[in-house]
């Protein structure tokens, strides 16, 4: 039995190849809003963060109408770090649209999201997005795209893909790469003809995969995910199995039944075969689960999501301002908040450890864990981190590490500085190639080699470069990599900054802290460009006689202070230090806080 009536696409690509303008223009141009409504850029993307960084981090269903045919429409996250949210939602479609820009053609994270749609054998539309760019080379990245497709082993049926050519700023799409369009209409067109629409049996028991979960305050957990045959109703008794864990089973009553209209959910009676549902009705099941007929509860297998390749510890805030600036402050807040993210981001793992106060958490990347803890601290939560660190394996006897796939577009004046620099970094260059005015570098390089590389780069390439990267494989482990190469300038006391102390301590190094700002003993208040930590008093107060006034402080000019970013501060933080973040703050401290003690441990170290 075919669903002739729905279609399921997962739009994928490289960030900032335009796949959430596109979704927008294909809402729009589906009858999702009213001629006269007010609709903002980038709807899709909910979330404050995303909206900010500009970037779509957590997967999110729409759906549109084109002629009497529903078109559900999966946006996707185009950073590799979210790479576990793209391979979940793949299982809940029947097709992919893969979006490249005009311009920068396939990238790391094209090859990453376009070779898990082909091993699902999924069918693929490409869009060549940003026609209307000045310096789009449209021809050459048709012929990329073809080459990617050969490289990753597509099959004949694969390799005749339609290509459609859009400007999804303009809103317009045109089956000729040399011709401007009018609207959307071709993509629709191609997309109800190209894509198979959903099949399956109604009559046999119901299977439906969970694909992702989310939290409802009124509603507890719905799961989201496509009906694969059966039909669902409102009041069914229903078996949860798992393909991994056969012996985990459970029955509950579907309590909701939604599904997609334009970006909401609507309450439903029923669904059948094809259609992308969201229920309610149990709080223990999780993405991976299969809902099942409570007769004969048979699990659908689902692919375990690539493991993460960096780790980070969470802990409770022991620092001497601790409770003073967040609302959840203890070990129990911390472990309840960071499980519970692992329920609904499968690419993250979260582990106790033998400290009640510490927990291990693995993510996919830096980035992936500092949205997690910039959402927690906007939240309320205060904790510290360590430094990131990579997860190694023991492959056949041999310790073994994370290998990105690096990709650089710099000018070419700037190419010296970047072999340089990753060289030293132990990354080992693929290929160089021309592109357009620019030259395109590819690294394999060791995952830990990109911590702190970002800054750096800016600088190498006057803020002209764009670099990406994905994981790659585990490679035999390359040698020490030094981390950075300048020491910090650390505070000797606790109490208020203040001028005339950061005037002296100025001249030992770059400060990172202003008059006025709260330290404490132990805390990292600048950076030293040799590499040593030198104890710094910045609370020092000038003393004040009858020959000299505090007026005479206004002689005292102070360097500039740009605040470091969260990335930027995990960038920087060494194995000795930890990052304390709270709602209101980042400070970054000394694990021993006490210079005392830690010249003794220094001492031992290089005595031992």
């Amino acid at each position: 039995m075919i669903n002739n009536n729905i279609r399921n696409i997962a739009i994928i690509a490289h960030v900032d190849h335009g796949k959430t303008s596109l979704v927008n223009e294909m809402l729009k141009q589906g009858g999702v809003f009213r001629d006269n409504q007010q609709v903002e850029d980038r709807v899709m993307d909910s979330n404050a963060l995303e909206r900010e960084r500009g970037i779509t981090i957590l997967s999110k269903n729409a759906a549109c109408i084109y002629k009497n045919v529903k078109i559900n429409v999966i946006d996707t996250p185009g950073h590799a770090d979210f790479g576990g949210e793209v391979e979940r939602v793949l299982k809940m479609v029947d097709g992919v649209l893969l979006v490249v820009d005009a311009f920068e053609g396939t990238m790391p994270q094209t090859r990453f999201v376009l070779s898990k749609a082909l091993e699902l054998n999924h069918k693929v539309v490409v869009v060549v997005n940003k026609i209307d760019r000045k310096d789009a080379r449209v021809h050459e990245v048709v012929d990329e795209v073809l080459e990617l497709l050969m490289d990753l082993g597509a099959t004949d049926e694969q390799l005749d893909s339609p290509f459609v050519y859009c400007s999804a700023r303009m809103g317009i799409a045109s089956l000729d790469p040399d011709k401007m369009g009018t609207d959307m209409k071709p993509l629709f067109e191609t997309i109800i003809e190209h894509i198979p629409a959903p099949k399956g049996d109604e009559t046999k028991p119901l299977q439906m995969l969970v694909s992702s979960c989310e939290q409802n305050d009124y509603l507890g957990k719905l799961a989201v995910g496509k009906i694969e045959q059966g039909k669902v109703s409102v009041g069914d008794v229903v078996s949860v199995v798992n393909w991994h864990e056969p012996e985990k089973k459970s029955q509950f009553r579907i309590v909701n039944l939604f599904q997609f209209e334009g970006l909401k959910r609507v309450n439903a009676q029923s669904a059948t075969i094809g259609d992308i549902v969201c229920i309610s009705g149990s709080d223990e099941i999780t993405i991976g689960d299969t809902i099942a007929d409570k007769n004969e509860p048979v699990a659908l297998p689902f692919v375990k999501i690539s493991e993460p390749s960096v780790e980070m510890e969470f802990s409770v805030n022991n620092s001497p301002f601790a409770g003073t600036e967040g609302k959840y402050c203890t070990s129990r807040h911390l472990r309840d908040r960071l499980f519970k993210e692992a329920v609904k981001d499968l690419s993250l793992k979260v582990f106790e450890t033998s400290n009640a106060d510490t927990f291990r958490v693995l993510g996919r990347g830096e980035m992936h864990i500092s949205i997690l803890i910039e959402n927690m601290r906007r939240d309320g939560y205060e904790f510290q981190v360590s430094m990131p660190k990579v997860i190694y394996k023991e492959i056949d006897g041999v310790k073994c590490e994370p290998i990105d796939r690096l990709t650089i577009d710099v000018p070419e004046e700037s190419v010296g500085a970047i072999m340089s620099t990753i060289g030293a970094r132990k990354g080992d260059l693929i290929t160089m190639t021309n592109v357009g005015s620019r030259i395109r570098l590819e690294f394999f390089i060791p995952a830990r080699g990109l911590f702190g590389y970002k800054n750096q780069f800016l600088t190498d390439t006057k803020g002209e470069g764009v670099m990406s990267s994905v994981f790659e494989e585990y490679q035999p482990y390359k040698g020490n990599i030094d981390r950075r190469n300048y020491g910090t300038l650390v505070a000797y006391e606790t109490g208020e900054a203040i001028q005339y102390g950061l005037y002296n301590a100025q001249e030992r190094g770059k400060l990172l802290v202003t008059p006025g700002v709260k330290v404490y003993g132990g805390m990292v208040v600048g950076i030293n460009p040799k590499k040593e930590d030198i104890v710094v008093n910045v609370c020092k107060k000038k003393q004040l006689t009858n020959m000299r006034t505090s007026a005479s402080d206004e002689a005292l000019r102070l360097e500039p202070v740009k605040p470091l970013t969260l990335e930027e501060c995990l960038e920087f933080i060494d194995e000795d230090e930890l990052l304390e973040v709270t709602p209101k703050s980042l400070r970054i401290r000394k694990i021993v806080l006490d210079h005392v003690q830690r010249g003794r441990m220094e001492f031992r170290k290089k005595n031992s």
